[in-house]
């Protein structure tokens, strides 16, 4: 049973633990936003599961790689996402091997993210991380060329079926039969429900329940069908008296029933 977590304005950080099975966090912000910086401190010290990025998805390239050698080691979280490099297979390859070099608190396990530019490149890529050694690897939702690997006429549901497609084909694979996975972020919500709770996929991550509700919309016993309009760069700052929280909890909560997933333990 994968572990849930999705990312939330800064109003909702105290809140989010009853509905975040571990806590996301984005180091660009820690740098920029006191509370934000707190939060994840207290979650270090309370002894929260964390996941660190690399804001590739945020900044459209890894954060500076000096702020991230002192977050990691500052934070000490129990995941680390080293840079990538979008939709590049070989300089993605040479950022997992580069990242390989330096110490890392005890506690904390180092993964790396699948890229390429067709389907081919990214298994070449796979291959190549866990050839380096790499334990646990994440797949974005976000590669342009899943719509091609399933075309839809609805491009959210076509990007969302290819991504099944490709870890499908990443879990069938003998060399990575003892590796872990880490999807990032989804297009339509009711993907995760589609890999059957798959034990190689160890943990998620999406602000899909949590944008949709900000949007003005409920999920559906199904989900959704498109992706929500709504991102966190626009909704960071808002009041928790705007967040329409009941129907935050109402998403968050639908997402586990249409994934299967077991309801939250508080």
């Amino acid at each position: 049973m994968f572990k849930v977590s999705h990312e939330v304005p800064r109003c909702l950080l105290t809140a989010s633990p009853e509905f975040n099975d571990y806590d996301y966090c984005l180091p660009h912000l820690l740098d920029i936003d006191e509370e934000y910086k707190q939060y994840f401190i207290n979650a270090r010290d309370t002894g929260r599961y964390v996941i660190m990025d690399n804001s590739l998805h945020e900044l459209g390239e890894a954060y500076n790689h000096e702020r991230l050698r002192y977050w990691v080691n500052e934070l000490k979280p129990d995941e680390f996402i080293v840079p990538d490099v979008w939709m590049s297979c070989h300089q993605t390859a040479a950022q997992a091997k580069y990242w390989l070099q330096f110490k890392y608190p005890k506690k904390t396990k180092i993964t790396a993210v699948i890229q390429g530019k067709d389907k081919n490149d990214a298994y070449l890529c796979a291959s190549l991380l866990a050839n380096l050694g790499y334990k646990k690897l994440c797949v974005s939702y976000g590669a342009t060329w899943y719509n091609d690997f399933f075309p839809h006429t609805n491009v959210d549901m076509g990007k969302a079926l290819g991504r099944v497609r490709f870890v499908q084909g990443l879990l069938k694979l003998n060399q990575l039969k003892d590796i872990k996975f880490h999807l990032l972020g989804c297009s339509i919500p009711q993907e995760f429900g589609w890999y059957d709770n798959n034990p190689q996929i160890e943990s998620i991550d999406t602000s899909n329940p949590v944008m949709a509700a900000l949007d003005g919309t409920r999920y559906s016993s199904n989900g959704m069908n498109y992706k929500p309009n709504a991102n966190m760069n626009d909704f960071f700052d808002i009041k928790f008296e705007d967040t329409k929280y009941e129907d935050i909890i109402y998403n968050t909560t639908k997402f586990r029933e249409i994934n299967n997933l077991k309801p939250k333990q508080l």
